[in-house]
């Protein structure tokens, strides 16, 4: 289910679908677009590519305030192509992973971007953990994730001969990419589509203009002004924000409501030193708590070769603190007093100080890990990198797991459109995300 949060009203206003190339040209040179989408992370690249294939005639720009593209959330994920097994049935977050991955492998492909379908394994290490990995089986096969069975402990060790499990969930269909590398693919796609890309871009204030440019002879066909912080300015008649860890400030800057709240969570990884990378073939994976809000730690491939271990979760002070110790005191503020964090902290205690220790004593994380490869020690590991994720929390201390989509009020509220949560796994469901958001922007601006 779509959540939608409109503090206004909806304009419809028609743009043409019949303007001249030379027209497009036009607002290309002058700064002006019909479209502007804020954020170049997987989202928003992949809906601004959907968008411009589908209105060719329509000109549309990306703001993203970093120097490259996808950096932060896309470019520091364990690079997993999920199939669609946690998810209910039924939702939206089923229904686009299991499209979504299916996409991302025909595009990889007629792309040539390396990927790899290596399979995940979800292993129970306990008899009381089967009944949740049927009933996890099940809800697979519910979603019509391809190619599911159960497999016995002689089955676990021919896939992964270091594993030890009483039963675990043969997922084949799960695979591993650079989803770095396919985002970026997707902005040279909407850049070869007539598409212009703005990096270094930090968007500062949205407003509606008073009057038109000077020297203009538009008057105000282009009625929104996007400013960065470095000075820079862009007019559009329609906007799109997909701002991630930043997407309840972009909404914020609208006018829009400040819930749901982002609230960041760092996740360190532990890596397999080069020469024990033979302990894992494919993804290994707990089955999941539905007492805690993630996961659990977990084994990952990478596509460069290397082994990832992890992750904890942990409250990151800094919105994009990749590091220990990474601090702003704006983000640390904002976090600490909002009531929905205090009370999932509150719900969550003893599982939040379990993932500070692991965080700081990797030999704790290994002891779990030990209990699906018993011959992984402490020296057998490194520190890895860290990546941080944008959790919508609401006010009663719940995660969202559902699209948020936002409007404000007014002149300023009827032209744009605030991607406030693109929940896990929305790297694995972007193609299928992006043509929800274009189906979005169609109906509310009738494009």
């Amino acid at each position: 289910m779509i959540r939608t949060f409109c503090t206004g009203y909806v304009c419809a206003r028609l743009l043409s679908q019949g303007s001249k190339s030379a027209t497009c040209r036009a607002a290309h040179h002058s700064g002006s677009f019909d479209v502007a989408v804020i954020g170049g992370g997987i989202v928003g690249l992949a809906s601004a590519r959907e968008m411009i294939l589908r209105h060719p005639n329509l000109t549309f720009t990306l703001l993203e305030k970093e120097k490259e593209l996808a950096l932060h959330q896309t470019g520091h994920n364990s690079g997993v192509i999920h199939s669609g097994i946690y998810y209910t049935p039924g939702s939206l977050k089923a229904q686009l992973c299991v499209r979504g991955a299916k996409l991302t492998y025909q595009y990889c492909q007629k792309k040539g971007v390396p990927y790899k379908r290596c399979g995940k394994l979800i292993v129970a290490v306990e008899k009381e953990e089967i009944p949740r990995l049927k009933a996890l089986y099940e809800r697979g096969l519910t979603n019509n994730v391809q190619d599911l069975k159960l497999i016995d402990a002689k089955a676990i060790r021919e896939k992964e001969p270091y594993c030890r499990g009483i039963m675990a969930l043969d997922s084949p269909f799960t695979g591993i990419v650079d989803w770095q590398l396919v985002a970026v693919t997707y902005g040279k796609d909407f850049q070869e589509a007539g598409g212009t890309v703005m990096t270094d871009f930090e968007a500062s204030d949205i407003t509606v203009a008073a009057e038109s440019p000077a020297g203009s002879a538009e008057g105000l066909k282009y009625p929104i002004t996007i400013k960065s912080s470095q000075g820079k300015e862009v007019r559009c008649r329609f906007v799109l924000t997909c701002g991630g860890l930043y997407s309840d400030r972009l909404s914020e800057m609208s006018g829009c409501s400040s819930e749901p709240r982002i609230v960041p969570f760092r996740g360190d990884y532990l890596v397999l030193k080069p020469e024990k990378n033979y302990l894992v073939r494919g993804n290994i994976y707990p089955v999941p708590n539905p007492r805690f809000p993630f996961l659990g730690v977990h084994f990952t491939p990478r596509m460069d070769g290397s082994v990832w271990l992890g992750p904890n979760a942990v409250l990151a002070f800094k919105r994009e603190g990749y590091k220990l110790y990474d601090f702003d005191t704006q983000d640390f503020i904002n976090a600490l007093s909002y009531r929905g964090l205090q009370r999932l902290v509150m719900k969550n205690i003893v599982y939040g100080m379990g993932e500070m220790y692991r965080g700081v004593f990797p030999s704790a994380q290994v002891k779990i890990l030990q209990k699906f490869i018993p011959e992984l020690g402490p020296s057998d590991v490194l520190r890895g990198p860290s990546g941080v994720r944008a959790l919508a929390l609401d006010a009663e201390g719940n995660l969202v797991d559902d699209f948020v989509f936002d409007c404000g009020k007014g002149e300023l509220g009827s032209r744009i459109l605030h991607v406030r949560n693109a929940p896990s796994p929305a790297a694995s469901s972007s193609l299928a995300i992006a043509e929800m958001i274009a189906d979005e922007l169609e109906k509310r601006f009738q494009l």
